[in-house]
């Protein structure tokens, strides 16, 4: 890799270009450059790549299957949204070379990115930007040149002292070692050492006690803190004299609270951490809506990337909307717009792949566009003797219509229509003719023709007449008896659901719908979805793929809140914020009071349900660490921070710290911020960086996001991400948190 590999670079059946790909000496980059012109035409960091597959294994490869085996094939995935790289080596040898050394160098226990790693590639990567003429020096003006790329604007005559202080050489230049010792200048977090010298007798390591009072102290940590500590001592102190001592060094001690143990999430509970078997209304899932869309509703295009893409970020709930195509083959789109197609075939072959990668029990909605007698997925699946059995048997052999998430554990679910009941499934067929469920998406797709109709109206009448007829639908049976637990039935009222509706059904509900019942029948509402499944899609006229707050409707206890994967943006970052946790397995528990049929909690009157008491969140934002530019400008930013509570409508609020002048690099606000919480067990804390300006909309800089009973409080960094939820190391906040009740 290092020596270089001439490729193809494909980016459709026609676009095939040679390129060289070449890993730099720094291991941490690629590079690639034109075979005809010889320029470097992009890098790319080893950090920014999510994933390798093998073979045809894009929409791209695929369609070249014919022309190239897929041994001499494979994609480069990266974090975000940022498009795939599809490659074609020379040979089956040379593709096995760069999947198995990217898979290595991408490989968390290959080369784990500690704080120490960050900062190298950190160092490594602004040398080689400000390296104007790559000689491996770098002058006072280079330097000056790179402090304005780092968002840093500093006094002229201080940055000269800083170059001439690292300048050991007394050379004029910086080289290696001296550009790492000017870094660390820069670098250096006064904050941080000012609060190991309270907690430091002789401010210059913490014995181990001096650690514990720390941690007990400041950090709220429970029992254990000696063990705790000695294990801290071993992972972060980067000196051995000083491990073999039991004492922790400044620089330690920094790299200690910029990891994951100093992190503002809990690390206990990334895990899975959660009781799994209660019954599955008892659980926000995240769910996804048309997600075989990567762009907008109307002509964007239809990708299996937006399944994979959805799946790997612990997405549970998928959609599937299936039409007839050429020959009858079930084609994957959007209804009644210009939006591309999938085949069919090609999602469930993707689901096969990685349905289970992220998560646990898996429930896809099918929805038929036209007749449908084609529907028998699956036929047949086998057991673990490779024994083939059908789908219904996999329902336990009694009217238990709760089945758990553990009980499902890696089953996939079919949400749609059904003839008959589960029980009469379970019991055997009776005599009478059983009737078809009725379609919980009618007023879904009535909102989808009447969009058509609006884009499709300057369109020649004949063409589109039958797209606008509403749809007859034919149920196979093989179909009807894949649906086991998610049979959809129409809401009609509470009162008629709770005499009429078991828990094995499921209602979908548009987001104005389910706002109206929140705002009208709240605790009803509640009480119902503790009881039985209910989802939640996106407004009709959301063409842009638009979402709306998933907070409101988890405030009503609803389970499945669809939301477009596709689109960046706040209401996103509550969705990863919330399913961040348990393992990322997609399944967040309700609180007690949000599964008890008999519940007093309306969320629009917290009054209404004897809580614990409001408690008080306290946030001291302290300072800033090196926060990215604004994307596609040059400007040194003026950052701000602002906090966001998201909950119930009493718990909403924001606030945010002034403005910081031309810092980005290193700012300090030393701000404290105060929040009332009274439902804190359903409340999202937002911390989002912007640029401020003072004459038009501020600038998205960064944002982490996460459930406030996923807090640690104490000395904690919060590490930044981007608009698309990726990372952006080594960007960070350093916040002090406090919650008294």
């Amino acid at each position: 890799m290092q020596q270089g590999t001439l490729m193809r670079k494909v980016k459709s059946k026609s676009w095939k270009k040679q390129r060289f790909f070449k890993l730099q000496d720094d291991c941490m980059t690629i590079w690639y450059q034109s075979k005809r012109t010889g320029k470097t035409e992009s890098a790319f960091s080893i950090s920014d790549v999510e994933t390798v597959r093998e073979g045809h294994q894009s929409e791209v490869l695929q369609s070249l299957a014919e022309e190239f085996p897929p041994e001499r094939c494979f994609t480069i995935v990266f974090y975000g949204r940022r498009g795939n790289l599809d490659l074609i080596a020379g040979s089956a040898e040379e593709a096995q070379c760069w999947v198995q050394g990217l898979r290595q160098l991408i490989e968390p226990g290959s080369f784990p990115l500690t704080f120490a790693l960050v900062s190298l590639t950190w160092i490594r990567d602004w040398f080689q930007k400000a390296d104007k003429n790559k000689d491996g020096r770098m002058n006072f003006k280079e330097v000056q040149h790179l402090l304005k790329m780092m968002n840093v604007d500093m006094n002229e005559d201080h940055a000269l002292r800083l170059f001439q202080d690292a300048d050991k050489s007394e050379s004029g230049t910086l080289e290696g070692e001296e550009f790492v010792l000017f870094y660390k200048a820069l670098t250096e977090r006064e904050e941080v050492l000012s609060l190991f010298q309270e907690f430091s007798e002789d401010g210059k390591k913490l014995t181990l006690l001096e650690l514990v009072d720390f941690l007990q102290q400041e950090q709220l940590e429970g029992e254990g803190t000696e063990e705790m500590a000695m294990e801290l001592i071993d992972k972060y102190e980067p000196s051995e004299t000083a491990r073999a001592r039991h004492v922790l060094s400044a620089d330690g001690f920094l790299m200690y609270l910029c990891s994951p143990e100093g992190s503002i999430f809990n690390p206990q509970h990334r895990a899975l951490w959660q009781d799994m078997n209660q019954p599955l209304c008892h659980y926000f899932i995240s769910s996804s809506h048309n997600t075989y869309l990567i762009e907008d509703q109307l002509r964007g295009q239809s990708s299996i990337e937006g399944y994979i893409r959805a799946l790997k970020r612990g997405c549970r709930c998928l959609e599937v909307d299936c039409w007839d195509g050429p020959n009858g083959e079930p084609m994957v789109y959007h209804g009644h717009t210009f939006t591309s197609k999938i085949p069919f075939r090609e999602v469930v072959s993707t689901l096969g792949k990685y349905a289970f990668k992220k998560g646990r029990t898996l429930l896809p909605q099918c929805r038929l566009g036209a007749e449908g007698s084609w529907w028998c997925w699956p036929p047949a699946v086998q057991d673990s003797r490779g024994k083939q059995v059908s789908w219904r048997s996999w329902a336990p052999q009694s009217a238990c219509l709760s089945p758990t998430p553990q009980e499902l554990k890696h089953k996939i679910l079919l949400k749609g229509k059904k003839i008959g009941r589960l029980e009469d499934m379970l019991d055997g067929p009776g005599d009478e003719v059983p009737d078809v469920s009725d379609d919980d998406n009618g007023a879904e797709a009535e909102e989808e023709r009447r969009r058509a109709k609006v884009v499709l109206d300057d369109a020649p009448s004949t063409q589109h007449s039958s797209a606008l007829q509403k749809d007859k639908e034919t149920l196979a049976q093989a179909l009807s008896d894949c649906v086991i637990y998610c049979k959809n039935v129409s809401f009609r009222g509470f009162q008629e659901a709770r005499s009429h509706s078991r828990p094995s059904e499921i209602s979908s509900l548009s987001e104005a719908k389910a706002r109206k019942l929140i705002r009208d029948a709240g605790n009803e509402f509640v009480r119902h979805n503790a009881w039985q499944l209910t989802r939640i899609y996106p407004s009709g006229m959301r063409t842009d793929s638009s979402n709306y707050s998933p907070q409101e409707m988890w405030n009503g206890g609803c389970q499945i809140v669809a939301l477009n994967f596709q689109t960046a943006g706040m209401e996103m970052d509550l969705c990863d914020g919330l399913f961040s946790q348990n393992s990322r397995c997609g399944y967040v528990l309700k609180p007690p009071f949000m599964r008890d049929e008999e519940t007093l909690f309306n969320p629009s009157d917290p009054s209404s349900w004897e809580g614990p008491g409001p408690i008080t969140l306290t946030i001291q934002v302290i300072s800033g660490q090196q926060l990215p530019k604004v994307a596609n400008s040059k400007d040194i930013i003026d950052p701000l921070v602002r906090v966001e509570i998201h909950g119930i409508p009493a718990d909403q609020a924001h606030q945010e710290t002034k403005y910081i002048e031309n810092n980005g690099f290193n700012p300090c606000w030393n701000e404290t911020l105060q929040f009332q919480l009274h439902v804190p067990e359903l409340a999202l804390v937002r911390f989002v960086v912007e640029d401020y300006d003072k004459t038009s909309r501020n600038d998205f800089v960064g944002q982490f996001t996460l459930a406030f009973a996923n807090i640690k409080p104490g000395y904690r960094h919060i590490h930044l991400l981007s608009k698309d939820g990726t990372s952006i190391p080594p960007s960070s906040l350093f916040v002090h948190i406090r919650i008294t009740e």
